[in-house]
C-alpha cells in the first residue's frame, strides 16, 4: 500500500545513512510506495516521479492513500505553524495565486540557493527546479536531467526557441549534467536562460551554451527541448 508524506520535506539518499549524499526530496502529500524495509531505513519509491531512495523510517509516516490531493501547492506557505514548500499536495480552503506563464513562475524561484538533491525554495538543483516549474505548470516530468532530456520535441535551431523551452547541457564525455529553462528576451539575439547554478539566475544562451555577465561560457549546449 502506498504511504502519504506527512512532513513537509522528507530528505531522500542515496544510502541508509544521514552521512549519505541528498539525491532528492519528498514533498508533503507525495505518495511512495516502500520497496525495502530495514531496522532504521527504508528503500522507497517517489510515485511522483518514480524516483528511488533511502529515507529515515522515523519519517515515514504512518497515512495510507485515501483521497489524493490532485493540485500542487503553486506558491510555499506557513499554515498551520507549518512550513509547506511549492510542489506540495496540501488541501486548503483559501485563495492561492495560479501561474498562467512558464516564465513568472520560474522566476519566483530567483534567488534560491542550489542545494544537491533540492526541490525546494529553499534549496533547489537544476533537475529539481525544471520538474517543480512543469509541474506547477501542469506538466509531469521525471527527477534527473538526463531523464527529461529524453522527453518532448526536438528543437533544431536557436532561432526556433520560444518561452519554456528546456536546454540540456553536458560535458566532455557527452553525460547530461544541466538543465535550465529559456526565457525570450524581445528584441535581442540569443533568449535568456533561468537556471539553478550556485543559486536560481538567468544568463544568455547563444549557440555554444550558457554565457555569464563576464562573457565566460559556463556549460555547453547539447540539445532543446519543448514540452
Amino acid at each position: 500500500m502506498n504511504r502519504v508524506c506527512t512532513l513537509c520535506i522528507v530528505p531522500m539518499r542515496a544510502e541508509p545513512s544521514d552521512k549519505s549524499e541528498l539525491i532528492s526530496q519528498i514533498l508533503f502529500g507525495e505518495t511512495f510506495s516502500i520497496i525495502e524495509s530495514h531496522e532504521k531505513w527504508s528503500k522507497v519509491k517517489n510515485c511522483i516521479d518514480g524516483y528511488e531512495g533511502f529515507i529515515d523510517n522515523k519519517q515515514l509516516g504512518l497515512l495510507e492513500v485515501q483521497n489524493l490531493i490532485q493540485a500542487p501547492l503553486p506558491v510555499p506557505v506557513f499554515r498551520q505553524e507549518r512550513f509547506f514548500p511549492a510542489g506540495s499536495f496540501v488541501d486548503f480552503s483559501g485563495e492561492f495565486p495560479s501561474w498562467t506563464d512558464i516564465e513568472s513562475c520560474a522566476k519566483s524561484y530567483l534567488g534560491a540557493p542550489y542545494l544537491w538533491g533540492g526541490r525546494t525554495h529553499a534549496g533547489i538543483d537544476c533537475s529539481g527546479f525544471t520538474q517543480i516549474v512543469f509541474r506547477l505548470m501542469g506538466k509531469s516530468l521525471p527527477r534527473d536531467a538526463y531523464q527529461q532530456a529524453e522527453c518532448g520535441e526536438t528543437i533544431s535551431f536557436i532561432e526556433e526557441t520560444q518561452s519554456g523551452d528546456v536546454a540540456f547541457f553536458d560535458n566532455a564525455d557527452g553525460k547530461i549534467i544541466h538543465v535550465g529553462i529559456i526565457l525570450q528576451k524581445p528584441g535581442e539575439h540569443f533568449p535568456a536562460i533561468i537556471h539553478a547554478s550556485g543559486e536560481v539566475r538567468i544568463d544568455t544562451l547563444d549557440n555554444e551554451g550558457i554565457k555569464k555577465e563576464n562573457g565566460e561560457q559556463s556549460h555547453r549546449l547539447r540539445v532543446i527541448k519543448r514540452m
